[in-house]
């Protein structure tokens, strides 16, 4: 293990984990909302800001220890495909947006495309930030018996 690489690679962690939250939860401000331009309506713009960040708080503290769990299988396999992330990120988001009250028509709940949109966009910026290099802070195995063997 590089120690080097492995605490860049935690700061990368927490620095996408973030700015993932905040994607997501502008997306959903954005998505639920759709303000306006600013230069049309900046008091609407700004509630929806603000309310995307409020969001990207409730999603972190939901969100927290299921994707820290994906974090570190990621970290552990080197899982560094796009898809991956992308696929978790939907999934954390769906799961979570599911477990609210149960809806009257027993289907799925209303937002569900959007709640579920805001978790692939999560996964991106995660992805974008962290994801490509998750693994990178392992030593490569060496094939060359000789090399083992010296210090």
């Amino acid at each position: 293990m590089d120690g080097g690489k492995f605490l860049f690679q935690l700061l990368k962690i927490v620095i996408g984990f973030v700015l993932a939250l905040v994607a997501s939860g502008l997306f959903l401000a954005w998505g639920f909302f759709q303000a306006a331009h600013p230069g049309e309506n900046p008091v609407a713009f700004g509630a929806m800001v603000g309310t995307g960040l409020v969001a990207a708080s409730v999603a972190g503290a939901a969100a927290m220890v299921p994707a820290g769990i994906v974090i570190a299988l990621a970290e552990f396999a080197r899982l560094k495909g796009i898809v991956f992330h992308l696929a978790a990120g939907g999934a954390i988001a769906f799961v979570i947006w599911t477990l609210g009250p149960e809806t009257e028509a027993g289907g799925v709940r209303p937002g569900s495309v959007v709640a579920l949109a805001a978790g692939f966009f999560a996964g991106l910026v995660y992805w974008i930030i962290a994801g490509r290099t998750s693994g990178c802070w392992w030593l490569p195995k060496t094939t060359d018996p000789q090399s083992a063997s010296q210090p």
